[in-house]
């Protein structure tokens, strides 16, 4: 599977993008607002095999992709749909900070709602995040999903609970777009 925006090739992630995506996955400063990190070689070795292996399912249900940039391949980032009952999806993204605020997430983030709308027929696609992570917020408001609102301390990781922020579109919401 590939999707191409303006500046952006999103692409089925193989093996030997491991080391691309441990340059992000390894950073404390990308990690501070996800459940997994900072990765160790081993952490994103195994997560790539996972990716790899979960690209097989039928029916897929998951879809880890990496973002790249058009104009040179380099990878930047990942970009994932999690589809929950043929109805529901969870959209998330990451990007490598060197690569942040030029609205890379945004364009990754509309392409896969597109693809989850039009091509597997998704309901609602939401995405969740720290309350305190105004860029992933801002990302969220860019590509029309709207807030539902506050999940408190809902979420057991890192050794502590958690709220999450919660956004989602419709896909006739997106479509009036």
């Amino acid at each position: 599977m590939q999707l191409e925006t303006e500046r952006l090739i999103i692409r089925e992630i193989v093996e030997s993008d491991w080391e691309s995506i441990h340059t992000y996955t390894s950073m404390t400063e990308v990690t501070q607002h996800t459940a997994w990190g900072p990765n160790t070689e081993a952490d994103t070795r195994a997560y790539v095999q996972h990716v790899i292996r979960s690209q097989g399912a039928e029916p897929r249900e998951g879809y880890e992709l990496a973002i790249g940039l058009k104009r040179d391949g380099t990878l930047i980032g990942g970009v994932g749909l999690h589809v929950m009952e043929n109805t529901n999806a969870e959209i998330g993204y990451v990007l490598h900070p060197a690569h942040q605020r030029r609205g890379y997430a945004a364009e990754a983030a509309s392409a896969l709602l597109d693809f989850g709308f039009h091509e597997l027929g998704i309901h609602r696609i939401y995405a969740k995040c720290r309350p305190n992570n105004s860029a992933s917020e801002n990302v969220m408001q860019k590509i029309g999903m709207q807030r539902e609102g506050l999940l408190r301390k809902h979420w057991f990781y890192k050794g502590s609970f958690h709220d999450s922020v919660i956004y989602s579109i419709l896909a006739k919401e997106y479509r009036a777009q």
